[in-house]
């Protein structure tokens, strides 16, 4: 499923039509009315780790945008006129997923998308699904056929058309409405309130780090495709318990993590693709066979990992001395 650096491209996509009332809608979201979202206008719209908020209000007087949407209109803007232009309107997973990692991300989809409605509100909640994208003033097209052999367009759960007359298309992803963005930005890899001492406790747990890296509750934005990237960059075994890493060790995997999602945003709206070293590969960049192995917390969700046995040797106990972890 999309990451936190696709979901904030996807907010950046958005956010040019904050301050708009909708004007037509449609969409084969079966679990929310989208007519309800008839002339409404779309007042704020954010991001927090994989999930997007957008705000609908009664279309009743001029709405004046934050200092915060005015700031990501001007970067979306900037990404506008960036080049790979033609590709600004999507934003997913760099290479397609193998037929296991599909299976293992649609369970993923269904375990972390909201089932139940707090009430309803006037916040739309957007879980997004493998494939799940966000379209700006453009439909997704067929890019190969299908398992019958029919070039079918895929279908939008939602679109949104603005008086304006431009659009928003919205494919592969649950809707809920609630009160409010339920989310902690101490949390979020990109926010600029992301609580580093509280990521590095959560590091030093005896679990291992593959495991404690996509806990969202400490990073949340996190998915497998960074998990894979930063471990092999930091140069850390998957299944090495937290406690057996050095402090200096957590350090250099949490600077990997904010780094390599902070550089992905930054080619997002450029409109580059991303190159993973190891993700789905069978090489490391030194040419050391990769190993791929399924791993998860007991009785909890499993994850697809590679990783380079020779850059990333196993720690075990008794091979150093962890420093405290503290602040």
């Amino acid at each position: 499923m999309p990451e936190g650096p696709s979901v904030r491209k996807f907010q950046l996509l958005t956010s040019p039509f904050v301050g708009q009332v909708v004007a037509k809608v449609g969409g084969s979201s079966r679990k929310l009315s989208v007519n309800d979202l008839n002339a409404l206008r779309l007042q704020d719209s954010q991001v927090h780790g994989k999930n997007l908020y957008l705000a609908f209000v009664a279309a009743e007087g001029p709405i004046v945008p934050t200092a915060e949407e005015t700031a990501l209109q001007r970067e979306a803007a900037c990404g506008e006129h960036c080049p790979a232009q033609g590709q600004q309107g999507q934003a997913g997973v760099p290479h397609p997923h193998s037929q296991d990692e599909e299976l293992q991300e649609a369970q993923h989809s269904r375990s972390e998308a909201p089932e139940a409605a707090e009430g309803r509100g006037n916040w739309l909640r957007i879980h997004f699904g493998m494939f799940g994208s966000v379209r700006a003033n453009e439909f997704s097209r067929a890019s190969r056929a299908n398992k019958r052999g029919d070039w079918k367009d895929p279908v939008p759960r939602l679109v949104l058309h603005f008086e304006s007359g431009g659009f928003l298309v919205f494919y592969n992803c649950r809707m809920l409405w609630c009160s409010s963005p339920r989310a902690d930005p101490a949390s979020d890899i990109l926010s600029v309130e992301f609580h580093r001492g509280r990521a590095l406790r959560a590091l030093r747990a005896p679990d291992p780090v593959c495991c404690t890296l996509l806990d969202q509750r400490y990073f949340s934005g996190l998915g497998n495709i960074i998990k894979n990237e930063i471990l092999y960059l930091a140069r850390i075994h998957p299944l090495t318990p937290g406690s057996l890493l050095a402090l200096s060790d957590l350090e250099r995997l949490l600077d990997c993590a904010l780094q390599f999602s902070s550089e992905w945003l930054h080619h997002k709206l450029r409109g580059q693709g991303l190159h993973p070293q190891v993700y789905q590969k069978e090489q490391c960049p030194l040419g050391h066979p990769l190993m791929k192995g399924t791993f998860g917390p007991s009785g909890g969700f499993k994850r697809l990992t590679w990783w380079c046995p020779q850059c990333q040797p196993e720690v075990l106990p008794g091979d150093g001395d962890p420093s405290p972890v503290t602040g």
